[in-house]
């Protein structure tokens, strides 16, 4: 939250207004940018559980690292989103900020609780736990589909314009491996297994 959206939008703001800037028109080049910028704030945690369960991680771990996470998205999303749109043309309301959290954070968020509320009324741990056995292989399904859909929906796209997507990539892949570096690299210096 410190690093990534800011270094995002920067990398967007560099490859889309200066590097790339005779290979897309000005208009998509500030669309591309405030996709970047929303994707680098936006943090996907609800796949977190099920990278850190197929690596084997550490889930009391896991279950800390995402509940800081939403906790700060909550309160941080909207206010750095807006802050850093203002690198583009692309205005975002604040109330669809806010209603993108209260959607996409808050309502999981207070489902799962009521859900784990009433299993544990119903029949304790025990039902919780079979519950979660339950729909566990749905969250790995749920992951592939998104995907799937996400490239149906925008194959045409992909097709058309494959030039577009590979320069999109490249800020993309950038913070990513950037990132990855940076959070190996303190961890270790750190110490942290």
């Amino acid at each position: 939250w410190l690093i990534k959206p800011f270094t995002m939008a920067a990398l967007g703001v560099l490859f889309f207004n200066y590097f790339f800037a005779g290979l897309i028109p000005p208009d998509d080049a500030q669309a591309y940018l405030a996709g970047v910028i929303l994707l680098g704030a936006a943090p996907c945690t609800a796949m977190v559980f099920v990278w850190s369960n197929l690596t084997r991680g550490d889930a009391t771990y896991t279950l800390v690292q995402v509940s800081v996470n939403d906790v700060i998205m909550v309160f941080a999303f909207a206010p750095i989103v807006a802050f850093l749109l203002g690198a583009t043309d692309i205005v975002v309301p604040w109330d669809t900020l806010l209603l993108s959290v209260g959607l996409y954070v808050m309502l999981p968020l207070f489902v799962g609780y009521l859900t784990r509320q009433r299993l544990l009324a119903q029949g304790g741990e025990a039902a919780v736990d079979r519950f979660k056995s339950g729909v566990q292989p749905f969250s790995i399904i749920g992951l592939l589909v998104t995907v799937v859909l996400l490239f149906a929906f925008q194959g045409e796209v992909i097709l058309d314009r494959p030039l577009v997507i590979a320069l999109i990539a490249v800020p993309l892949l950038i913070q990513s491996y950037g990132i990855f570096f940076l959070a190996y690299g303190v961890a270790r210096a750190w110490g942290i297994p």
